[in-house]
């Protein structure tokens, strides 16, 4: 069993609720990486995509304490948008730092970002 232990994070949009599709999209790819990667998946967790700033969401706050407790080494997400929107690049920045303080690293799962990390 592999001793690194991850986290899937999915932002959900909330404007068209009725649609499942991005979300089970994200889950499954999420998955698979964690899987193609040696990655034991401990959770998924969700917020509503909307809320620019990652700390003011309830599921991103619960990632950060798993990491800050030493339960996860890794967090994978869609695409760097889950954490931030583009407008917001800052906020993403002090995410991905703060992470790493933990020792914790955060991957891409939408498969060419996923392909750009995997190049040496």
């Amino acid at each position: 069993m592999s001793t690194r232990a991850a986290v899937l994070y999915v932002c959900v949009d909330q404007v068209r609720p009725a649609s499942k599709v991005p979300e089970e999209r994200a889950v499954e790819e999420g998955r698979a990486f964690a899987e193609g990667r040696g990655l034991r998946l401990v959770d998924t967790v969700t917020d509503p995509y909307g809320e620019p700033d990652p700390q003011r969401r309830e599921g991103w706050r619960r990632v950060c304490e798993m990491a800050a407790r030493g339960e996860i080494t890794d967090v994978i997400t869609r695409w760097p948008a889950a954490l931030a929107p583009e407008s917001h690049p800052e906020f993403r920045l002090r995410e991905a730092e703060t992470l790493a303080e933990h020792g914790v690293t955060i991957s891409y799962s939408w498969e060419p970002l996923a392909a750009l990390q995997a190049a040496p």
